[in-house]
C-alpha cells in the first residue's frame, strides 16, 4: 500500500508541474518554447549537495527536460567549495552558489559568470547559551568545515558588520557538519553556520539556539544568498541553452513557493535528500519566489563591500559586476516570466 501511495505521489507531482507549465502558472506555454531557437546542447550538467536549500534546481528535472533538455545529470560533490571549482573546470555547467565564494573566485580569475538570483536566507548561526549576539562570538570558537569555506565567510562578514575583527576575535577551528553538531551539543564550541537540513536536525536535536536567521534578520535577508552561476564558456557557447535551463530553475522556484510539501515529497522520492519533515521545513522557509523582487545586482555590490572589509577581495564592487555578471537572461525572464 505504501508503494502503491508514494508512486501516487510522484505521478501526482509530474502531473502538477505539466498542468502548471501548460497553463502557463509557472512559465510560458510549450508553443512558444518550440517557436524558439533550438537548443545548442541538449546536455546539462550541475552539482548536487546533501545540502537542499538549492532545492529549485532539483525539483526542476522534469522542467527542464520540457525545455528540450534529453540529459540532465548532477555531480556529487561533499561541500560548497567543490561547487566553484566544478563551475571553473567545466565539470558543472550551471549551479546555484552562495554569493560570496562567487565573488573571491572570480576575482582570482575562474572563468565563472553570475546570472541570476536564485534564493535568499539559506545559513542560521547557532551558539550555546554564552552566545546571545554576533558581538558575543569575541573571544569565542566557531566550527567551520574550512578556513576558506562560504560558512567562514559569512560568519566572517557578520563579525565585521558589527565592529569585531574576524581574524583577532573569533577563533575558527575545523570540523565536519556532523562533528560540529556534536560538539555544540556538548558545549565544546560556541557557535556552528549551518544550513538545510542542519538548521531543522539542530531544532529536532534541541542543540543550541539560533543566534541569526539569514532568511528573518537584517541585513542579510535583504539580499540573495545563492546565485546562479555558469562556466563562462558553456554560457558564451550556448546562450539559448543557458536562458531555457535558467528558466526551468526560476519557474521550479515559484513551484516550491507555492507548492512546498509536493516540492520536498519530490525531492526525498527522487533521493535528493532522506528526511521528508526537514525537507518540507526547509522548503517552506526559504523564500524562494524572491527571485522577481530582489535586486541580483544589489546583491553583488553589498557582498562585494562585505568581502573587501575583510580582505578578502581587493576589487570595487563596479569591478566585481563588470567582470563576472550577465544579467541579459534574468532581464528577458522577468518579462517573460510575469508573476
Amino acid at each position: 500500500m505504501r508503494d502503491r501511495r508514494e508512486s501516487w505521489r510522484r505521478r501526482e507531482f509530474v502531473s502538477g508541474l505539466t498542468l502548471a507549465a501548460t497553463a502557463g502558472l509557472v512559465g510560458v506555454p510549450s508553443a512558444q518554447v518550440a517557436a524558439e531557437p533550438p537548443l545548442e546542447t541538449t546536455k546539462i550538467t550541475m552539482v548536487r549537495l546533501k545540502g537542499i536549500c538549492q532545492s529549485p534546481q532539483y525539483v526542476a528535472v522534469d522542467l527542464l527536460r520540457a525545455e528540450g533538455f534529453t540529459e540532465v545529470r548532477y555531480v556529487e560533490k561533499q561541500g560548497t567549495e567543490g561547487i566553484e571549482q566544478a563551475l571553473a573546470s567545466g565539470e558543472a555547467d550551471l549551479n546555484g552558489h552562495y554569493a560570496a565564494p562567487l565573488i573571491v573566485r572570480l576575482e582570482a580569475g575562474d572563468p565563472i559568470v553570475i546570472l541570476a538570483g536564485e534564493h535568499a536566507g539559506c545559513f542560521e548561526l547557532f551558539g550555546t547559551d554564552r552566545v546571545r549576539t554576533i558581538r558575543d562570538l569575541k573571544g569565542k570558537t566557531v566550527a567551520v568545515p574550512a578556513l576558506d569555506s562560504s560558512r567562514h565567510m559569512f560568519v566572517s562578514m557578520m563579525a565585521a558588520y558589527v565592529g569585531l575583527d574576524p581574524r583577532k576575535d573569533i577563533n575558527f577551528v575545523p570540523y565536519s557538519g556532523a562533528e560540529s553538531v556534536g560538539l555544540l551539543g556538548e558545549g565544546k564550541i560556541d557557535a556552528y553556520l549551518g544550513f538545510p537540513p542542519e538548521p531543522q536536525a539542530l531544532r529536532a536535536q534541541k542543540i543550541g539556539h539560533v543566534v541569526v536567521n539569514s532568511g528573518l534578520d537584517r541585513p542579510w535577508s535583504q539580499y540573495f544568498c545563492c546565485m546562479m552561476a555558469g562556466n563562462r564558456r558553456f554560457v558564451e557557447k550556448n546562450p539559448v541553452a543557458t536562458k531555457r535551463a535558467i528558466r526551468a530553475i526560476l519557474k521550479s522556484a515559484d513551484l516550491c513557493a507555492v507548492d512546498p510539501a509536493r516540492a520536498a515529497r519530490f525531492m526525498v522520492d527522487k533521493g535528493f535528500t532522506d528526511n521528508y519533515e526537514y525537507a518540507l521545513q526547509a522548503v517552506k522557509s526559504l523564500p524562494y519566489g524572491k527571485w522577481r523582487q530582489f535586486d541580483a545586482e544589489d546583491t553583488i555590490r553589498f557582498y562585494a563591500l562585505r568581502l573587501k572589509e575583510i580582505g578578502l577581495i581587493k576589487s570595487s564592487p563596479q569591478k566585481i559586476l563588470a567582470k563576472g555578471t550577465d544579467w541579459r537572461f534574468l532581464n528577458e525572464l522577468r518579462k517573460e516570466l510575469k508573476g
